[in-house]
């Protein structure tokens, strides 16, 4: 028996795990944890806008598959500073592409995109709002200054067509983790079209903590 029990404690020390793959193992548990507090915020607001509803409510805009708005940087447009895709991370964006002169459909879908965002009273500061130019032009300077706030850059070819079906009407709405996950309907009844949309970015509020405290 004295000559197996080193043995046995030599078998038991070498299954041990080192101290380094202990790091190791730990470190990969800490990265996973915020991984999971980073992407279960916006998950489960969607978990509860669109799976756990109530019967007979009816969303206002279509649901998309997630997919990343754009990645480069655009030029800022009318006196702006340049875009980049960091901004898009932790708000709310309502967004629209549409050209620098605006037509009448342009000029409602930027009021509903206004209205919508003060709607929200005290979380508003949670929603961005973005005007990607789709042309060489340049927005007028009395336009831009009635929508205090808007942000305003020249679309990439790359931004553009991860918007699916866009034209100079329609508005998106980007989650907290940059991607393009809505899509509302053309504009018919602008008081009820806009109600919609306050609705449909209410309740996603309501189900994701992302954004609190965030700065417009």
């Amino acid at each position: 028996m004295e000559t197996r029990r080193p043995a046995m404690a030599s078998a038991t020390l070498s299954e041990a795990p080192s101290p380094a793959l202990r790091r190791r193992s730990q470190g990969r548990r800490t990265l996973l944890t915020l991984a999971l507090v980073c992407v279960l915020p916006v998950l489960a607001s969607y978990l509860a806008f669109y799976v756990w509803q109530p019967a007979g409510r009816v969303n206002f805009g279509m649901l998309l598959t997630p997919l990343p708005l754009g990645a480069e940087t655009l030029p800022g447009v009318a006196g702006q500073a340049e875009f980049s895709a960091d901004e898009l991370r932790g708000r709310w964006t309502l967004v629209l592409a549409a050209p620098a002169a605006c037509p009448s459909v342009c000029l409602d879908a930027l009021y509903r995109m206004r209205q919508t965002r003060l709607a929200q009273g005290k979380e508003m500061e949670r929603v961005a709002r973005l005007w990607l130019v789709s042309d060489e032009g340049r927005p007028g300077t009395a336009l831009l200054a009635e929508h205090a706030g808007l942000r305003a850059a020249r679309a990439s070819s790359a931004w553009l067509q991860n918007l699916p079906e866009a034209n100079a009407g329609r508005v998106f709405l980007v989650d907290p983790r940059g991607q393009v996950m809505m899509r509302f309907p053309d504009a018919v009844d602008a008081t009820e079209d806009t109600r919609g949309m306050m609705r449909d970015l209410q309740r996603l509020l309501k189900y994701s903590a992302l954004g609190r405290g965030e700065g417009q």
